[in-house]
């Protein structure tokens, strides 16, 4: 032992030992220090993702459980889905208090905007239906085509105004303008509720193919003898 104890002495005049760190130094210079600004961006991200993700879906939760289950809500519309849908009985008859007008009249019944798809230009004919207690009508209709074609608004905070009975797997969401749309193709039954919930079975009638999509709060619906793409670029136009 003694021989190595020796050893380490004479072996040690041969090293070069560092002083020890000034520890006490180093934990007051850090507490005196400014906190560092935490790195946020991994929070924004996370969020930015969230909020992509939801706007990839369809809109609503409850829209896409209610598809699931063949009945899907969309911006003031039922739209009740079947693997068969009876054609309406007898003659239809027309929304309550229906009222021919101009458009000026109608922009002045009406407590949305009245616009125009410039794909269609001015209509042949004005509709505006079902006022209520103070004299405003929920219902404007645009014709085109004899009546074949029409574009009808209502405000999309009602809800529901329409009411559809579709059957087969003619019902997808599709785009307009970068938002949602749901497109049914086909003929299907159409059936207006009034603003007690009541559904008024005497205005059901056999609907053509319809594309419904919401613009500013106001819920639009197409109808006619059109294609998807069709009426996409109609939707699209309004102005």
């Amino acid at each position: 032992m003694d021989d190595l104890e020796r050893e380490l002495r004479d072996l040690s005049t041969w090293l070069e030992t560092p002083d020890p760190p000034d520890v006490i130094a180093r934990v007051r210079e850090r507490i005196a220090a400014p906190p560092r600004r935490r790195r946020r961006w991994r929070y924004y991200l996370a969020a930015a993702l969230v909020a992509l993700g939801v706007a990839v879906l369809p809109p609503g939760r409850a829209a896409l459980a209610d598809a699931v289950a063949g009945l899907l809500r969309f911006a003031g519309v039922t739209i009740a889905v079947s693997p068969t849908s009876p054609p309406p009985p007898g003659t239809p008859a027309p929304l309550p208090s229906q009222l021919a007008v101009d458009l000026n009249e109608a922009a002045r019944k009406v407590r949305f905007p009245v616009r125009v798809p410039t794909r269609l230009g001015p209509p042949e004919r004005v509709l505006v239906a079902d006022p209520d207690p103070v004299g405003s009508y929920r219902v404007a209709t645009l014709l085109y085509r004899g009546g074949a074609l029409r574009v009808d608004a209502f405000d999309g905070h009602l809800d529901p105004v329409f009411q559809k009975q579709a059957s087969g797997p003619g019902v997808e969401w599709v785009q307009v303008d970068g938002g949602f749309a749901v497109w049914v193709a086909g003929p299907h039954t159409v059936t207006y509720v009034d603003p007690t919930g009541e559904v008024r079975v005497e205005t059901a009638r056999l609907a053509a193919s319809t594309l419904i999509w919401s613009r500013a709060d106001v819920t639009y619906r197409i109808e006619g003898d059109l294609t998807q793409a069709e009426a996409i670029e109609i939707a699209g136009s309004l102005r």
